[in-house]
């Protein structure tokens, strides 16, 4: 079994190889002591233009983030609302988003101006030699306080700067407060943020429907993101890696956990795409889900809820911070207007507009207003308090997919349905979904990622 790699992140450079720091690492610990009343923050307007000009151009920002209709509408109609310019902001699936791409490249010419999208989004495209080189816009850019780490993340290795950070977030625990009497034995409130197990949630579960019926939650639907549960919290949490302890008897152990807890989890989690709705309405007390998709509970009753990490397993806490980058394609019609508008989002007045609309923390070090918004600060105290635990395990999202992103994502998703739904034995289904995920590795040839130890070639599922 590897062993984990915990969050290490300090004064040193780091390479694709570490960790990049939590969502709170800067932005969210600073949070505690500070707030943003929602839609009290500074709008960029005609006094605080970005320094770069964009031209008269139409600029086409294609984006794996903010995908929810929600999340695109805020940014389309708040956050780029007093750019100096005209932008068509297309969410998009990564698999097509880097079809595209490839596709401009090949033609030799594109539309795509600005690329939104995961550190893992880019390498494949930075390998291809897609993206173009935005070292002197890091520089000029070199006042807003971009944080060092994250700048080095961009240049995979290089001397180049290949994107610009925009934004980061994470997934949290959050609960009703009337679930905290069903706690079990011995697990305090103050207990959550430091002392949760997987046992314990499963557990708590229990408890619940014994006297609510199946009141846990996770965000099975189509479009929800339990299989970033899986990659980034209980694989590491049980097993101290993903690919290379998928099938292994640890996996087996942590299967077998999930299998019992889903017995207690609402069976419409299987339709919950965000869980913020289930936990309003009350058909869910205690859940998980990415911070952007609880924000709205949060906002709407913040003293109803409690934040807190994910659990603890036999090897760790295993987290997953998000970061988001912006890029250009070298393809892009109007660099001049496409490097206007990553100026403009990364001004400080956008990013404080982006976590007031979206729930995204800033991807830049600066100092979080005073009043800062309840919700918010309740996901900053959960995210700061899960990077800060020496037991954590941090992993990266998938690196080096590309177009495989989503059959990746689809193996996690189809073994959860295979045992957890369907109930087939767990060993057999492991070792299925196991040639399943080599057979996307081997793709792309893509190579281990934290928490999986560093590998010579391709990825080799264990």
């Amino acid at each position: 079994m590897s062993k984990p790699h915990k969050n290490v992140i300090g004064t040193r450079s780091v390479t694709r190889r570490d960790t990049i720091r939590g969502a709170a690492g800067v932005a969210g610990a600073a949070a505690l002591g500070g707030s943003l009343a929602h839609g009290a923050s500074a709008r960029p307007g005609s006094g605080k233009q970005a320094s770069l000009r964009a031209q008269d151009s139409e600029i086409i920002f294609l984006s794996t983030q903010l995908t929810p209709i929600e999340e695109a509408e805020s940014m389309r109609n708040s956050i780029l609302a007093d750019f100096d310019g005209t932008v068509d902001f297309i969410p998009e699936d990564p698999g097509p988003y880097f079809d595209r791409i490839t596709a401009e490249a090949e033609a030799g010419s594109g539309s795509v101006g600005v690329l939104g999208g995961l550190h893992g989004d880019f390498e494949p495209m930075v390998a291809d030699g897609l993206l173009a080189d935005l070292t002197d816009l890091a520089e000029q850019l070199s006042d807003r306080g971009l944080i060092p780490d994250y700048l080095e993340l961009g240049r995979f290795g290089t001397e180049s700067n290949y994107y610009i950070p925009w934004m980061q977030a994470s997934y949290i625990m959050c609960a009703h407060r009337d679930a905290l009497e069903y706690l079990p034995e011995g697990l305090t409130e103050e207990g959550l943020q430091t002392e949760l197990t997987y046992e314990q949630l499963g557990e708590w579960g229990a408890n619940l429907n014994d006297d609510l019926g199946p009141v846990l939650g996770f965000p099975g639907g189509e479009d929800g993101l339990i299989h970033r549960f899986f990659q980034g919290y209980a694989y590491p949490s049980f097993t101290g890696g993903l690919n290379t302890t998928f099938s292994g008897p640890e996996a087996v152990a942590m299967w077998e956990w999930f299998d019992t807890a889903w017995s207690v989890v609402n069976p419409q989690a299987l339709t919950y795409s965000n869980m913020d709705v289930p936990l309003l309405s009350g058909e869910v007390m205690v859940a998980w889900d990415h911070t952007a998709r609880l924000i709205s509970a949060l906002r709407e009753t913040p003293d109803d809820f409690v934040t807190f990490p994910a659990p603890r397993g036999p090897v760790g806490l295993g987290h997953m911070p998000a970061l988001a980058g912006l890029a250009i394609p070298n393809t892009a019609p109007d660099l001049d207007a496409a490097m206007a508008l990553i100026d403009y989002l990364t001004l400080e007045e956008t990013q404080l507009l982006t976590l007031s609309e979206v729930a995204f923390f800033p991807a830049i070090d600066i100092d979080l207003p005073d009043d800062l918004e309840a919700g918010i600060q309740a996901e900053a105290n959960a995210i700061a308090t899960t990077t800060s635990d020496p037991a954590s395990i941090t992993s990266l999202l998938p690196v080096g997919l590309g177009e495989q992103g989503g059959a990746y994502n689809r193996v996690f998703v189809d073994t959860f349905q295979s045992i957890a739904v369907n109930g087939n034995e767990i060993q057999s289904v492991l070792d299925e979904q196991a040639e399943n995920l080599q057979g996307v590795l081997d793709t792309v040839e893509a190579s281990c990622w934290t928490p999986d130890p560093e590998s010579d070639g391709t990825c080799q599922v264990g």
